[in-house]
């Protein structure tokens, strides 16, 4: 995908979209690293 073309994507997705902000440790990334993340699919 083009740059330009993912810019304006992103763009009109956040345009009126509201964001919320949370902290803490991200799970996901936790899982990742450890390698407990995704399965491949065989």
């Amino acid at each position: 995908m083009p740059k330009t073309l993912a810019t304006a994507t992103v763009d009109r997705l956040l345009r009126h979209a509201h964001l919320a902000t949370t902290k803490g440790d991200s799970h996901r990334l936790a899982k990742a690293l450890a390698g407990k993340g995704m399965v491949a699919l065989n």
